[in-house]
């Protein structure tokens, strides 16, 4: 699950996109007086701005508070399986589960998967809608206090958490958090204000760096909080929750006083409606699939661009879907404790994070298509592998395998999206593929979790693997290779 929130933060980042669709504008019919503007934050040569170091150190402290639940999900959902009481919601829902249980004569045991898939695709779908929105807020209001606003929110779900003595209040903890999740948008739009087209890659790498550092360290920590609380208390999740609200916390005070104002008022959207208008733009379901807000493609083009983005929606629908179910797989087939999947994320981050930094970000961009077609290659013998593991050897093979997978698939897609369009087009396009993955990693993990608690978890994986074999083919066949794209 680690590693799916991480893609749902690169993948929906949708303002980022938004804003460099306004920088553009505002440059051509401003005579590019926007550099002029923004001289005090942008540099002319490839320094990086002090200020994207800011947006870095506040990432950071927001990941490392996020991860940490991300281990302790199936031990939680245990816990008030116990504890929530005759009357609370756990109970509710699971008397309206055991009804479908009886009538399609699914497992017992896998209950909690279920409430799992409910919960991390509420939270995903939650940014999916809240993400832009709060961009084109952002976009008249200014960057700063929005963010605040945001990194607020955020504390606030942590203070639930930690009072959350029943389903209901935890269930309304990641609801606030779900919503307050358009800091991480708001911040890749900051990075673009701060950046010229020289420097936003080395701006957007720090980025990167951030997330690789809190998916490998957040969730270790959240399961070594875990461990000791439960050798002190029965309330074994208070302990990380408030370590959690202390950073989120240190996080509102860091930005307070450090974070300088990025985007001036001479350069904000004038009219509230037309900024939320444009952000709901990337929300519409069936525009995001027609690539309607792209324009003036060629045929063959807007052809081969809208089966390039089924092919991303349908590989992080199910790849977000098995992946979500990886802590409830360890849970029940392996026993695994919070401390032991704090150390299975903690390989895979970090397997990821040295695949690419060394090699997948210097990969050509005309060995892109190669480059995704061998990475959905390889996650199909992974989930085979996790899905029919009797042996943890077996289990960390194919675990393996799905951390190089992964840090190869996205990167590259992403890379391909770049190819079609022009320059002022390019960021329409990446930020309709972002919204595609969000929308994706919103629906994936509840039909995973149905499947996973209806047929088990070999039969799921295996049809996931199987399921994975036509991005693969696809990829392979009608997908035009950046080199050939003008």
């Amino acid at each position: 699950m680690a590693v799916t929130t991480r893609l749902k933060y690169k993948a929906g980042l949708h303002q980022e996109d938004h804003k460099e669709r306004t920088r553009t504008s505002d440059s051509e019919n401003n005579n590019g007086n926007q550099k002029e503007n923004l001289s005090n934050y942008n540099s002319p040569n490839k320094r990086i701005n002090p200020m994207v170091y800011v947006v870095f150190t506040s990432l950071l402290l927001d990941l490392l508070a996020f991860t940490m639940i991300l281990p302790l999900f199936p031990s939680l959902l245990d816990y008030y399986k116990k504890n929530d009481g005759p009357s609370g919601l756990y109970s509710t829902l699971e008397d309206k589960v055991d009804k479908f249980q009886h009538l399609v004569g699914a497992p017992f045991q896998f209950k909690s998967v279920l409430f799992g898939g409910f919960l991390g695709s509420l939270f995903s779908f939650l940014q999916f809608v809240a993400s832009p929105i709060v961009g084109g807020l952002s976009d008249v209001y200014g960057r700063k206090p929005i963010l605040l606003i945001c990194l607020v929110g955020i504390m606030v779900s942590y203070f639930l958490w930690s009072i959350s003595y029943d389903f209901t209040i935890f269930v309304l903890a990641r609801i606030v958090g779900g919503i307050s999740k358009g800091n991480v948008s708001l911040s890749m739009a900051i990075v673009t204000d701060l950046s010229s087209v020289s420097n936003r890659g080395a701006g957007m790498a720090l980025v990167g760096i951030a997330f690789s550092v809190g998916f490998i360290v957040g969730p270790l920590i959240g399961a070594m909080f875990a461990r000791w609380a439960q050798m002190q208390t029965g309330l074994w999740f208070v302990y990380p929750a408030l370590v959690a609200l202390l950073l989120s916390f240190a996080n509102v005070v860091f930005v307070s006083l450090f974070y300088k104002e990025s985007l001036p008022k001479g350069k904000r959207c004038k009219s509230l409606a037309s900024s939320v208008s444009q952000a709901l733009a990337f929300i519409k379901v069936n525009d995001l699939f027609q690539f309607t807000a792209v324009q003036n493609l060629s045929k063959s083009d807007l052809f081969e661009l809208r089966h390039l983005g089924l092919v991303y929606f349908v590989y992080l629908f199910l790849y977000s879907g098995l992946e979500f179910t990886l802590t409830f797989l360890t849970h029940h087939k392996f026993h695994y404790t919070s401390m032991q999947q704090g150390y299975m994320f903690f390989g895979i981050g970090l397997t990821m994070a040295l695949l690419q930094g060394s090699w997948v970000r210097r990969i050509p961009i005309n060995a892109a298509r190669k480059t995704v077609s061998a990475g959905l290659l390889i996650i199909i013998p992974s989930f085979l592998c996790i899905g029919l593991a009797e042996t943890i050897p077996v289990l960390y093979f194919g675990v393996f395998l799905f951390a190089v997978s992964t840090s190869m698939v996205v990167p590259c897609m992403m890379t391909l999206a770049s190819q079609y369009g022009t320059a002022a087009q390019k960021g329409t396009v990446m930020g309709i593929f972002r919204s595609l993955g969000a929308l994706a990693r919103a629906v994936g993990p509840i039909f995973a979790s149905i499947a996973y608690w209806s047929i088990g978890s070999k039969i799921t994986y295996c049809l996931g693997a199987v399921a994975l074999l036509w991005p693969w083919i696809s990829i392979r066949k009608t997908v035009k290779s950046p080199e050939k794209t003008s």
